[in-house]
Parts: structure tokens; C-alpha cells; sequence
């Protein structure tokens, strides 16, 4: 594998096991607050997150060695109102910067699987801030975040509150998305 597309690699698995745990914490705080279904959401964020960083390290011919941060942004533990704004900004972030940046790379060193599971993040991501954003609106409100369900793509991360016939990422059939 050529080296920059591992050192991305290795900085996006890092980034996705930090916002893992990250989402983790938050969701606990949310839960603390009040707002059981914002704990569900940062629960099942968590978990799409885990599948991004598995798709990465998976990716990667050579995993040893040490794995690079990308952002110190988001770090600490605030009003559940603040965390959901770090979560999206965090979201956008690997959406509209990293990722595409990333995927550039890959394909111009020929790296398909790379590729193709940083495109599903990079999609996945999206919607994880727009997620965040519904959260944050009814928080802010005073309220919980109203949904019934909350289901997970387990091929790439994708979120949604609605049963779905197939991921709109990567085709996965809705049967096999995991509920929250």
C-alpha cells in the first residue's frame, strides 16, 4: 500500500475510535440530562463509527504502528446541548475536509478498497451531522429527541429513524441494519 494513503488510513481509523468513545461519554452526559433518546443517538453514532474504523482497518495491508490524531476538537465534557454541536462540527468536518482530501489520495494511488471505505464514511458522516443537528434543535428546545428507533447500517455506518428497504450508501438491505 503506498505510505500516504496508510498514514491516512491510520489517522481516519484514529479519528473514528476517538469519536467512538467520545459519542460514549456524550451519551452518558445526555442520558444524566434527561434526554434518553439523544443517548440513544449518540449510542448508535458510536456504534457506525466502530464500522467506519473497522473499514479502515481492514483497508490497511501493514497495521503496526502508531495511529495519528486528527483533531483535539470536541474534546472535553459539556452541556449536552454543546456536546451534540461538537458532534456535528466533528461530523462536517470529516465530511467536507478529511475524508474528501483522503479519498483523493487513495484513488490517485490506485487503492480501491481504501477508496471505497472512506466514500462510505465520508457519506455516512453527512447524515451523522444532520442527525446531530435534529438532536441539538430539540435539546435546545428543552425537549428529547422524538423518534421511536434508530437504526444502523452495519456495512457503512448510515443512520436513519425510519425502516428503510436498503441503505442509500451502499445497498445493504434494511433487514440487516441493527435497531436502537
Amino acid at each position: 500500500m503506498n505510505q500516504m494513503t496508510s498514514d491516512n488510513l491510520r489517522s481516519a481509523f484514529g479519528g473514528e475510535s476517538q469519536a467512538r468513545t467520545r459519542y460514549n461519554i456524550w451519551g452518558d452526559v445526555a442520558e444524566k440530562d434527561g434526554f434518553k433518546n439523544v443517548k440513544r443517538l449518540f449510542d448508535a453514532t458510536s456504534d457506525a463509527e466502530k464500522i467506519h474504523a473497522t473499514l479502515h482497518f481492514k483497508a490497511l495491508k501493514d497495521v503496526s504502528g502508531d495511529f495519528a490524531v486528527t483533531s483535539m476538537a470536541g474534546f472535553g465534557i459539556n452541556s449536552t446541548s454543546d456536546n451534540l454541536e461538537a458532534a456535528k462540527n466533528g461530523e462536517i468536518f470529516e465530511s467536507t475536509q478529511m475524508y474528501p482530501s483522503f479519498i483523493a489520495v487513495a484513488e490517485m494511488q490506485g487503492e480501491k478498497e481504501a477508496v471505497r471505505a472512506m466514500k462510505f464514511a465520508s457519506a455516512a458522516e453527512k447524515v451523522h451531522a444532520e442527525r446531530y443537528q435534529e438532536a441539538k434543535e430539540a435539546v435546545d428546545a428543552g425537549k428529547d429527541l422524538d423518534v421511536e428507533k434508530i437504526y444502523v447500517c452495519p456495512t457503512c455506518g448510515y443512520i436513519t429513524f425510519e425502516e428503510e428497504d436498503k441503505c442509500p450508501i451502499c445497498g445493504c438491505p434494511g433487514n440487516k441494519f441493527m435497531e436502537y
